[in-house]
């Protein structure tokens, strides 16, 4: 493939901004902050929130280093992205990346946690789960460090790469901020990285990156507990679930989002209700739980599911007295299919 041409993609005010630079063996990431506020205004990108692996793609010479945050080196875990990676054009590059295993049009973590299992033996796993590598951001290219530049410009030198599946380039968007979060929220996505247009490559956590995540909400049945550790009191856990036609499914254990009071007073209601046996269909695999009478209702905020049917990042909003179990379906968008098994 053509070498990009990088003078040609800049202007003179840009040029300034780029210095010679030899192969970095490392480059500490930029990190978002996690933002309540969504910002408003011009001045914004905003682009995909993917959930997989985040890591640096870098290409010096003949050889390619997929390197993690913790500087380890996944390029045995996913070796089909190699040949991809040297077609983008350039033999001294680093770009920031994140390697996603996809289920449709959706990224699942769930799916991606069958390549991590080791470096150097993905070969079944591969055949089974494929991955893509979505580039977002170049830091660094032919001998030249980007990293001064504004966002948006290092992205139009990455988009002028030569992309070729299964390498993808993340597109970006500077329209209206909540906008596409309500969209990326009704396609299922994770959420979105805002990103100051005119921002330059800081390494660490910066309020010019946030991540605006999609909050999914559902009621869930409590039908069990299990005991607080340390200091915590009361509860340190619900064990949740959903109606079924083939009765109560565990979701997933909820253990934030309920404070000191709420925990002594859920313990000593829960134990007026407890029952010998699991009211789950498949009991879940739980050190030491207690079981209740199907008969609470917790609505819970989480940001998805993952593969086996739990919920991912669970946290408790409220205790629904007021409903019934049968109005306890799960995710009120409606839930994947209750995994009976496993």
């Amino acid at each position: 493939m053509a070498a990009v041409q990088l003078d040609a993609l800049l202007t003179a005010e840009e040029r300034a901004l780029v210095r010679s630079a030899a192969h970095p063996r490392r480059i500490e990431p930029q990190l978002a902050q996690a933002g309540e506020a969504v910002p408003t205004g011009p001045g914004w990108i905003h682009e995909r929130k993917l959930d997989g692996v985040r890591l640096h793609v870098h290409r010096d010479g003949e050889a390619s280093r997929l390197v993690t945050r913790l500087g380890h080196d996944r390029a045995g875990t996913f070796p089909e992205l190699l040949p991809a990676l040297r077609a983008l054009g350039s033999t001294d590059l680093v770009a920031d990346a994140e390697v996603v295993a996809l289920q449709g049009d959706r990224d699942s973590f769930g799916r991606l946690q069958r390549r991590l299992g080791g470096p150097g033996k993905p070969t079944a796993a591969a055949r089974d789960v494929p991955v893509h590598v979505y580039l977002f951001d170049l830091l660094h290219l032919d001998g030249h460090d980007l990293r001064k530049l504004p966002v948006v410009t290092r992205k139009r030198v990455l988009r002028a790469l030569s992309f070729v599946e299964p390498v993808r380039y993340t597109e970006h968007r500077d329209d209206d901020v909540a906008t596409h979060l309500a969209e990326a929220c009704a396609q299922g996505w994770e959420g979105l990285i805002a990103k100051r247009a005119d921002g330059p490559y800081r390494s660490g956590r910066s309020p010019a990156w946030r991540k605006l995540k999609c909050q999914r909400t559902g009621r869930f049945v409590v039908g069990g507990w299990t005991a607080p550790q340390g200091t915590r009191a009361g509860v340190g856990a619900l064990l949740v679930g959903m109606q079924s036609p083939e009765g109560l499914v565990y979701a997933g254990r909820v253990g934030t989002g309920i404070d000191d009071a709420t925990l002594v007073a859920l313990a000593e209601h829960l134990r007026r209700a407890e029952q010998p046996t699991s009211p789950f269909v498949v009991p879940p695999p739980e050190r030491g739980p207690r079981w209740v009478v199907p008969h609470l209702v917790a609505e819970v905020r989480f940001s998805g599911w993952t593969e086996a049917g739990r919920l991912r990042h669970p946290s408790l909003l409220r205790l629904r007295p007021d409903l019934t179990v049968a109005a306890a379906t799960g995710e009120d968008a409606g839930p994947p299919t209750p995994r009976v098994g496993g």
